[in-house]
C-alpha cells in the first residue's frame, strides 16, 4: 500500500508514482511538492495518507498531539483546543509539513542509498572486467579472485553462506571446446543466503567467469589466444546487477515474504557447469525454490531495441506479475525458459524462471568486450524493473512452472 511506499519506501522516489498508480492526482502532487520542498497550501496528500490506515493514523494523531504540546508550551495554554480529533491543531499546517518533512526525509535518503546506483554498477564492472583480471578465466587466480571480490560484497551485506564450504561451492570444471592440457579446472559457486524465516526462497544468478585469455574456446576473435577477454557485458554486468540487488533486499530494513538466495556462477562459459552443478547438488532444496530471475549480459542496452526478458511462459502466473510494470527502459517479454545460459539449468529442473539480457553486439565474446562500452544508467534502469516484477510476484502464492511448447 503507499503509505508503507512512503514511510519505509523500497524504491527511490522517482519510481513511487508509477508502483502505486491509484494514488489520486492532487495527493501525488502535494507529496512531490513536499518532498521537492516547494511547499503547497493544502493538506490532501497528508489527510489521504491517513485515510484508511490504523498504523498511520495513529503516526498521525501523535504528530498532531506533539504540536498542540509544542504550542501549549509556547502560547502557556492560551489556544483553544479544537477539531475533531482529541488534541486539535493549533500550529499552522505549513510548520507541520515542515517537521513533516523532516521525519520523512531520511526514509527517502536512505532509498536512495539501496536502490540499484549507476555508480557503484560502475564500480563493479570496472574491477571485474579490467585487464587485471585477465578475463576471470575457469581455473586462473584471476577467476579465484573475483569469486573472492564477490564473497567480500556478500559479507559487506551480512548474507548467510550457503555452499558447502562457506560461501564456496566447489566442483570440478571440464574444458571440451579445444584441447587443452589442463582441461580439468578447479572452479566454484558462490552463494549468499538472505534469511527471511519463510518457507520458499527466490533465486538470482549471474556466472562470473568469462574467457580469460582465449585458451578455453568460443572466442570469436581471429586469434584469441593471449588476448585478454575483459568480458564486461558478458559476465561482469550480471554480477554487478547480482551484488545490486542482494545489496537492495538485504538492507531495505523489511521482512519479505520470501528467502533470497544469491548465486554467482562458475564456467557458465564451459557449457552452464556451475548452475548445472547447483541444481544436481543443490544446497537448498529445489522444491522451496518458488523461481529463478538471471542476469546475463545486461549492459548494453539499446534503446531501439529493449531490454528481452526471457521465461515469459514457464509460469501462468507471469502475465499477471508483468501486468502494468512500466520502468524508465523498454522492455519485451519471450516465452522461452531454455536457452545458452543458467537459468536453463533451473528450468530443465521445472522451475519457473526470467531471464534478463540486452542483446548480442560485435563484441561478444571478442577482447573489446570492454568496461568503458557499459551502460550502467541503463542497467539500474533494468535492475529497477526486475524489483519490480519481484515484489509483485512475492505478493502471489508459489508460482506453478508450466513446460513451454
Amino acid at each position: 500500500m503507499f503509505f508503507k511506499r512512503i514511510w519505509f519506501p523500497k524504491y527511490p522516489y522517482q519510481q513511487i508514482y508509477s508502483y502505486s498508480p491509484n494514488i489520486p492526482t492532487e495527493a501525488k502532487a502535494e507529496v512531490k511538492n513536499t518532498i521537492g520542498g516547494e511547499f503547497g497550501q493544502g493538506n490532501t496528500a497528508f489527510s489521504w495518507l491517513c485515510r484508511g490506515n490504523s498504523v498511520l493514523t495513529l503516526f498521525t494523531w501523535m504528530l498532531l498531539y506533539l504540536r498542540s504540546q509544542v504550542a501549549d508550551f509556547a502560547n502557556e495554554g492560551m489556544g483553544e483546543v479544537s477539531g475533531s480529533l482529541p488534541l486539535g491543531p493549533v500550529l499552522d499546517f505549513n510548520t507541520m509539513k515542515h517537521f513533516l518533512l523532516l521525519l520523512v526525509l531520511p526514509y527517502f535518503l536512505y532509498a536512495q542509498e539501496i536502490a540499484p546506483s549507476a555508480e557503484r554498477i560502475r564500480k563493479h564492472v570496472d574491477y571485474l572486467a579490467s585487464d587485471r583480471m585477465q578475463g576471470r578465466g575457469t581455473g586462473s587466480r584471476e577467476n579465484e579472485r573475483a569469486a573472492r571480490y564477490i564473497i567480500k560484497e556478500f559479507k559487506k551485506l551480512d548474507l548467510l553462506p550457503l555452499g558447502t564450504y562457506g560461501y564456496r561451492q566447489p566442483f570440478t570444471a571440464r574444458v571440451r571446446r579445444v584441447v587443452v592440457p589442463d582441461s580439468l579446472r578447479r572452479a566454484n559457486n558462490i552463494l549468499g543466503f538472505l534469511d527471511n524465516g519463510a518457507a520458499y526462497t527466490i533465486v538470482i544468478g549471474a556466472h562470473f567467469d568469462h574467457l580469460g585469455l582465449g585458451r578455453q574456446g568460443s572466442s570469436k576473435a581471429p586469434n584469441p589466444e593471449g588476448e585478454i577477454h575483459n568480458g564486461a557485458d558478458d559476465n561482469a554486468s550480471g554480477v554487478a546487477g547480482l551484488l545490486e540487488l542482494a545489496r537492495y533486499y538485504s538492507q531495505n530494513n523489511l521482512r519479505e515474504p520470501y528467502n533470497f538466495l544469491f548465486i554467482a556462477f562458475g564456467a557458465e562459459e564451459l557449457g552452464l557447469q556451475g548452475s548445472r552443478y547447483f541444481v544436481n547438488n543443490p544446497t537448498l532444496p529445489l522444491e522451496k525454490i518458488n523461481f529463478m530471475t538471471n542476469m546475463d549480459m545486461i549492459g548494453r542496452y539499446n534503446p531501439a531495441r529493449g531490454v528481452g526478458i526471457g521465461g515469459y511462459g514457464t509460469s501462468d502466473a507471469w502475465p499477471e506479475v508483468f501486468r502494468e510494470v512500466q520502468g524508465e527502459v523498454k522492455f519485451f517479454t519471450d516465452r522461452a525458459g531454455s536457452g545458452g545460459s543458467d537459468h536453463g539449468s533451473f528450468y530443465a529442473k521445472g522451475i519457473p524462471v526470467l531471464f534478463f539480457h540486452t542483446g548480442g553486439h560485435d563484441d561478444y565474446h571478442t577482447p573489446t568486450d570492454d568496461p568503458d562500452k557499459i551502460d550502467t544508467q541503463a542497467e539500474a534502469g533494468i535492475l529497477a524493473i526486475q524489483i519490480k516484477l519481484i515484489e509483485k510476484a512475492m505478493r502471489l502464492p508459489k508460482l506453478n512452472f508450466t513446460e513451454v511448447k
